[in-house]
């Protein structure tokens, strides 16, 4: 992983793009919705003023940023199809190494006042005694979480891929492949789904899964079942397609192995 170098010229606000500041454009792609990447979107104007580039400059970098994804492009959405090397060489570089995208994108945001880390005030940690050290580290991993969950449940424009359920208190951003199982892909957008929490319940403990083409396949146990209401809310799914993402479409070699443990139970 490339260690970022800032020099006086990191936030330059005319010329070339810098290496951090596309890190941060990308970092701010990846958990927002497509349709909100425009001048008038307050989270761009935030950053922009941070960064030293204006909204709409940054707004446009986002779009081409997104003319890259697969998805986006297949979607018939190209962007402005102006990517530059580094916008590619980003793309690149963190698509294998997701953590390091957080990592060095909070680094930058500790730089320019907008880190979560010095902004964390989490109800849940304060009760509890935690050392300082210790508390920096659930402050990092809570971090890393919130940026998976904020990719997935933009990806899929806030909604439950199977319910269409749009209430953010009953979402979840579910790991395909679970969280204790791979280090590698842990906050990898597409190692996600956007799903309720019963259907995201039911997708943990291996009670359905997806085919490659996104196809619903119930297990065994659950085609089984004598329960009521299982069977109201499961078995009319079984064989349909869910809701693709705008970007970040479900990686195939990881629907494989969730499937393989579903087959295996």
């Amino acid at each position: 992983m490339k260690v970022v170098q800032l020099h006086e010229s990191a936030f330059a606000p005319k010329g070339n793009w810098t290496r951090a500041q596309t890190i941060l454009a990308f970092h701010f792609y990846c958990q927002t919705q497509f349709g909100q990447l425009h001048s008038r979107n307050r989270k761009i104007i935030e950053l922009a003023a941070v960064i030293g580039r204006t909204p709409s400059a940054l707004a446009m970098k986002c779009v081409n940023i997104a003319s890259l994804d697969p998805a986006i492009r297949e979607s018939g959405r190209t962007g402005l199809s102006n990517a530059s090397v580094l916008d590619r060489e980003i793309w690149e570089e963190f698509h294998g190494n997701w953590e390091g995208l957080v990592e060095q994108a909070e680094a930058l945001l500790q730089r320019v006042g907008l880190s979560q880390l010095s902004q964390a005030n989490d109800d849940e940690l304060n009760d509890m005694d935690f050392t300082g050290e210790m508390r920096v580290v659930l402050v990092k991993r809570r971090i890393k979480q919130d940026f998976f969950r904020r990719s997935v449940l933009s990806s899929y424009s806030g909604k439950c891929c199977i319910s269409g359920v749009s209430d953010s208190r009953f979402l979840v951003a579910s790991h395909i492949v679970a969280w204790k199982d791979d280090v590698t892909i842990r906050l990898n957008p597409a190692n996600g789904l956007c799903l309720s929490v019963i259907h995201d319940k039911a997708f943990d403990k291996n009670l359905f899964s997806l085919t490659d083409d996104h196809r619903i396949i119930l297990s065994k146990q659950l085609q089984e079942t004598n329960d009521q209401f299982l069977r109201d809310v499961f078995w009319k799914l079984n064989d349909t397609t869910i809701e693709l993402p705008e970007k970040f479409v479900p990686e195939p070699e990881f629907l494989a192995r969730h499937r393989k443990k579903m087959l295996a139970n």
